[in-house]
């Protein structure tokens, strides 16, 4: 027991340093960001593959179109994101996939068609467009404000688990996942909201974050999409009856099972942002 705490522990900090870093450093040195999340998003569509349809094999082929539109999806939104292209540039590479992915699949006939171009697309967009709109949020902020919704996320994983597991009574969502709970729920809200008070009062001259509202507005926004990104991602391990979205982190399980509340996080982050900047 205390061998696979020690374990779970010291994974879940190299998986957070290793985040911390790319995004401190991406200013300076983009690099460690960009082939740090290309790398997610490459593990991310292969677990996706292993639930989905997991008796029916791709081809390498397949495959490796659905790895290199993820992976330039992700590349191009960085490229908008920098300004160093134009914004059409998003849509290149997913025209490109489209039809090599659909024309493709017609020169498959022994496979079931639309369980495999199901996993394909699901892959994309469950993984891969989620991870491109991180872009979006630096884009739209700073990396210090993608930092800080990191670290709401841990906050709120963290302040669930606490509360969950020392008052946790009432069912969140049992038909989803039994053991989360109204009391974890809330837990890791308070947690994120006292977080954002005080990344406020004491960290905000290097966050960077005008008015208080916004922080607030932000750690509330994460704190219910990253509860309903984890609630995503089991409802998808209950529906291919795994436990599991992979073995990759020990203690953890895979990619998907570290990075699912974060799939739902961005998107809702993205329009809390062009809401409050345009409104």
């Amino acid at each position: 027991m205390v061998k696979n705490i020690v374990i779970r522990a010291l994974s879940g900090a190299v998986y957070v340093a290793l985040i911390v870093i790319a995004i401190v450093l991406l200013d300076n040195s983009p690099i460690s960001f960009l082939v740090l999340f290309s790398v997610f998003t490459v593990l991310g569509i292969r677990e996706i593959y292993g639930m989905v349809h997991a008796s029916e094999s791709e081809s390498w082929l397949v495959s490796l179109i659905d790895l290199a539109g993820g992976v330039g999806l992700f590349l191009s939104f960085y490229s908008v994101m920098t300004h160093a292209t134009t914004a059409v540039l998003c849509l290149l590479p997913i025209c490109v996939y489209l039809l090599a992915r659909c024309i493709v699949q017609l020169y498959r006939p022994q496979q079931h068609a639309l369980h495999s171009l199901e996993r394909s697309f699901l892959a994309m967009m469950y993984v891969a467009l989620p991870l491109s709109l991180l872009n979006c949020i630096i884009s739209l902020s700073t990396p210090k404000l993608l930092l800080a919704v990191f670290i709401f996320i841990w906050v709120n994983d963290t302040g669930a688990f606490c509360a969950g597991i020392t008052l946790g009574r009432h069912k969140l969502w049992e038909r989803i996942s039994p053991k989360k709970s109204w009391e974890g729920f809330f837990g890791g809200l308070l947690a994120c909201v006292l977080t954002s008070l005080a990344m406020d009062k004491w960290f905000n001259e290097f966050f960077q974050v005008p008015q208080l509202g916004v922080w607030v507005g932000l750690s509330i926004v994460v704190s219910i999409a990253a509860t309903y990104g984890d609630l995503t991602e089991s409802l998808l391990k209950r529906t291919a009856g795994v436990k599991d979205s992979g073995h990759l982190i020990p203690g953890h399980g895979g990619l998907l099972d570290r990075i699912d509340s974060l799939l739902l996080v961005s998107p809702a982050v993205v329009l809390y942002l062009i809401l409050v900047i345009y409104n």
